[in-house]
């Protein structure tokens, strides 16, 4: 079953691993990393390889099957 969260920003931009690691998807910035270099996540439907990829409102990151709607 897929699930979607929006995100609400408190600043922008923020780094793709740091959102990762506060909503609970990984369980430490290291973990979050390691999901990123090994291409599993998607920013905006494009697998994103940059763990310091700036992510703004109106991205949409998707894990497995959680995406994550980006506001601010």
């Amino acid at each position: 079953m897929s699930q979607t969260v929006e995100v609400e920003l408190t600043t922008s931009p923020v780094e793709l691993y740091k959102i990762l690691k506060f909503e609970g998807i990984a369980s430490s910035g290291a973990e979050a990393k390691m999901l990123i270099e090994q291409g599993l996540v998607a920013v905006n439907g494009e697998a994103e390889t940059r763990k310091r990829r700036k992510i703004v409102a109106g991205d949409e990151v998707t894990f497995e099957d959680i995406t994550l709607l980006i506001s601010d």
